[in-house]
């Protein structure tokens, strides 16, 4: 888990420039790892729905996914939506807090929260695809990579809440989101 993870990590840093040259939809699936924003609120979203357990792991997600996709095809039309990436980065914050807070939380209310969310970070993507790609490959590829992040988080959170104090351990997670996204505020 922890090899995936860095893998994961490693494939963020890579240069999204290069395969948006080529035309191919490449791009779209690199775009959620090359921003710190992206990749922890996606894995988050992941570890949360495995936290809140049951149905949530598949529910939570899905809300993200489906509205990413909206939000996506509304950002191609580049309507200005102010203060976008403080929006983005409170939502790491959002995500974090709630992974710390370690609550029963309903399905449902989980579901609204990182449907938002969601919207927001697709809006974002929406607003970068390069000209040089069709907006539907795009669109899918970072769809494809949002839910490979949302499975690892998910597998991720499930087996730490396995380990003996996994919950505390998870809540430490929880800290470095909150962290990470206090970051993205404030620098």
């Amino acid at each position: 888990m922890i090899r995936m993870f860095i893998c994961v990590l490693i494939l963020g840093w890579l240069p999204a420039g290069v395969v948006e040259a080529h035309g191919f939809g490449g791009s779209g699936f690199l775009h959620p790892l090359t921003g710190v924003d992206h990749l922890v609120a996606m894995l988050a979203v992941g570890v949360w729905s495995a936290q809140i357990g049951g149905r949530a792991i598949y529910i939570v997600p899905s809300c993200f996914v489906l509205m990413m996709m909206l939000g996506g095809v509304v950002g191609l039309e580049g309507w200005l939506w102010t203060h976008l990436e403080v929006y983005i980065a409170c939502s790491v914050c959002l995500l974090g807090l709630a992974i710390v807070w370690n609550r029963q939380q309903s399905v449902w209310i989980a579901s609204g929260g990182v449907a938002l969310f969601g919207f927001a970070h697709g809006y974002a993507h929406g607003l970068e695809i390069p000209q040089l790609l069709s907006p539907a490959v795009y669109i899918i590829g970072f769809l494809i990579t949002t839910i490979g992040l949302h499975v690892i988080g998910a597998v991720g959170g499930l087996l730490i809440l396995e380990e003996p104090k996994g919950a505390i351990r998870l809540r430490l997670i929880g800290v470095v989101i909150l962290v990470i996204g206090l970051k993205l505020i404030l620098f």
